[in-house]
């Protein structure tokens, strides 16, 4: 991470022959249909194709690639709050052959670099009530749970809200 540092107990992982380190960039048009596979085959309420149109170009829009082909990605953005820019992670994901590589952390790990390095203090986002390896990871960044929101999802199932200080990083 540029300019900042991993919280306590938060490791990269070790290369190896078959590990190999992912490279982070920022998203292009060409990137989208392997993104939206990987929404797709992640999550039951995936996005549509066009919302991901929409951050092409956008500094937190940004993807792993492992090899010739993309592995997972992350969207990250920030809105104005009282006078301090608050940043949102509104997605990541990772394709289901990838999980457990490390490239969730790499691809967070990036984002919220880029929203620090926009004078972001503190970042939130949503995550499924059920979604355990999510929480976790999210915890090893120093996200905690500040509320619940009941019913945020389609199916009825509740999002936890979690914020980061970025500050304390």
């Amino acid at each position: 991470m540029v300019g900042a540092r991993l919280p306590a107990g938060v490791t990269t992982p070790a290369s190896s022959p078959e590990s190999e380190r992912p490279t982070i960039r920022r998203a292009d048009d060409a990137d989208l249909l392997a993104v939206y596979r990987i929404e797709k085959a992640s999550f039951p309420q995936p996005w549509p194709f066009a919302a991901f149109e929409r951050f092409v170009g956008e500094p937190g829009f940004l993807v792993a690639e492992v090899g010739a082909g993309v592995a997972g990605y992350v969207v990250a953005d920030s809105v104005p709050n009282h006078g301090r820019a608050i940043g949102h992670v509104k997605d990541l994901a990772v394709h289901p052959d990838r999980r457990g590589e490390g490239i969730g952390s790499h691809l967070l790990e990036r984002a919220l670099s880029v929203l620090a390095a926009r004078g972001v203090g503190r970042v939130k986002l949503e995550v499924r009530a059920s979604n355990d390896p999510a929480k976790t990871l999210y915890r090893k960044f120093g996200f905690t749970h500040r509320k619940t929101v009941p019913r945020y999802y389609d199916d009825g199932e509740d999002a936890l809200v979690m914020v980061a200080d970025l500050d304390e990083r």
